[in-house]
């Protein structure tokens, strides 16, 4: 059974699909004015992660991930730059999935654009207009909050603390000063869509409403987003989406914690932010994600450059597993007799592995696992000397497949595979036979020699007390 933390109920509870066998997830993603920073980078990460599993423990997942591709940033953006605002969106938009496949993000079942869902945005403000829960002020179209009688359920905010705190905008003509824009009037130079209201785009939050319920359906399982998405936006979300059916929106609602630099939120407005692409200038995709996923995504994570060089050391631990596991398997047997000792223990480490990730996807935990577990594994390579067995390998290597690969996406296989093209292993087989000759024969040297030179074309040879073992 999963158990994930829901903002909504402030608490950990267990999850139960709205279609038996089949998930439903919405996360919000990048306003596309510049390349992703690492702070939009983690719930990028956190979410997919949550996915995969979700598909690891047999559900059909319905990932949904928007690009807010109109916006004032946008448009002031292109202004400065002299282009197009949609066309700028694009670009940024290419250099996110540029940026996020070199962390292993797996694409969404459905990336759609604010853009190109006009007219459903259209239909949900209209709807709300018709249901007295909207209002339109000199072309704009605003929320009524005081219609919308459990305003502040998710962030737990008391609506009229928020009033008394809050200022109306100077021009702007609103019944409550907490009213929010769900259509903007046209202004002179801005891209712009005729509506009943008049020409204009939409506001923030009403895209999240109006794609989620196109692509999910009302309700859906689970929506996500940063910690600094609860309010407004994802209040904002639940408000005019339950006004607008007198349905549920999301089940479930989870929140990732902040990056912070110096205990200070990562932001671009404070100007403390690091460019995922420069990060990825300096460090693989793998030693990225594994940062990302160090830490319980509900926590706040700290960077510093030093975290990031001490998980790249660490990831050569479980690199060095899959090849100790691949060129074992090339002089291993079956059914030794510690077969099904070994056997039991993977089943063990797998179930605590599934246990971490049942409790609110403990990344954290999971992570140091498959660290034991990788301990674990050369411990008995190097213990069972010519009694190697191909099944407890197998077993093995399917263990870190799933969890390591497959899950956290925090290993790239290609790196950690060990050449296995028939010809080149016959041909390490005759070479390693031929510098045993010559170690037997104490000319170290030219044993040595052979070594460094294989080296030098990315073979590596170790000799351990079964015998001389190779990898790439």
């Amino acid at each position: 059974m999963i158990r994930l933390y829901s903002t909504l109920e402030r608490g950990k509870v267990d999850f139960e699909s709205v279609n038996t066998g089949k998930v439903g997830m919405y996360v919000c993603g990048p306003t596309t004015y510049n390349y992703i920073h690492l702070g939009n980078a983690r719930p990028i990460v956190v979410f997919d992660t949550v996915r995969k599993y979700f598909e690891y423990s047999g559900y059909e997942v319905n990932y949904v991930q928007n690009f807010t591709d109109i916006d004032d940033k946008i448009i002031n953006r292109a202004k400065q730059e002299g282009k197009d605002p949609i066309e700028l969106s694009a670009y940024y938009i290419q250099a996110y999935f540029e940026d996020v496949l070199k962390l292993k993000v797996k694409k969404a079942t459905n990336h759609p654009k604010v853009s190109e869902n006009i007219s459903e945005i259209i239909a949900l403000v209209a709807k709300l207009i018709d249901r007295g829960h909207a209002y339109t002020a000199n072309g704009d179209v605003y929320f009524d909050v005081r219609s919308y009688k459990p305003y502040g359920k998710l962030s737990g905010r008391d609506l009229d603390e928020l009033q008394s705190g809050a200022r109306v905008e100077v021009g702007i003509i609103k019944k409550s000063p907490l009213d929010f824009a769900l259509w903007k009037n046209a202004k002179e130079g801005e891209p712009a869509w005729d509506s009943p209201w008049g020409k204009g785009r939409p506001g923030w939050h009403i895209e999240c409403s109006a794609m989620s319920e196109k692509y999910l359906g009302l309700p859906f399982d689970i929506h996500g987003g940063g910690s600094d998405l609860v309010f407004p936006h994802h209040e904002n979300e639940i408000a005019q989406t339950e006004a607008s059916c007198d349905c549920s929106f999301a089940k479930y609602w989870m929140h990732n914690g902040f990056i912070t630099v110096n205990e200070e939120k990562m932001s671009k407005s404070l100007n403390n932010f690091f460019l995922l692409r420069e990060i990825l200038s300096d460090y693989d995709g793998d030693v990225v994600r594994t940062f990302l996923l160090s830490t319980h995504y509900r926590n706040p994570l700290d960077f510093n450059s030093q975290k990031l060089g001490e998980y790249k050391r660490s990831l050569n631990r479980i690199y060095n597993t899959f090849a100790n596991i691949s060129a074992s398997k090339l002089q291993g047997i079956e059914n030794s007799v510690d077969q099904e000792d070994m056997l039991l223990k993977i089943k063990s480490y797998r179930s605590g592995m599934e246990d971490a990730m049942n409790d609110d996807f403990n990344t954290a935990l999971t992570i140091a696992n498959i660290f034991d577990f990788c301990r674990e594994v050369n411990s008995y390579i190097s213990s069972a000397k010519n009694s190697v067995d191909k099944i407890v390998l197998n077993n093995a290597e399917k263990l870190l497949q799933d969890f390591a690969v497959d899950i956290l996406g925090i290993v790239d296989l290609e790196k950690a595979k060990v050449v296995d093209d028939d010809t080149l292993a016959n041909v390490m087989e005759i070479l390693l036979e031929v510098r045993q000759e010559v170690r037997k024969n104490k000319n170290y040297a030219l044993a040595d020699l052979i070594r460094n030179k294989l080296l030098a074309i990315g073979i590596s040879v170790d000799d351990t007390p079964q015998g001389a073992r190779w990898k790439k």
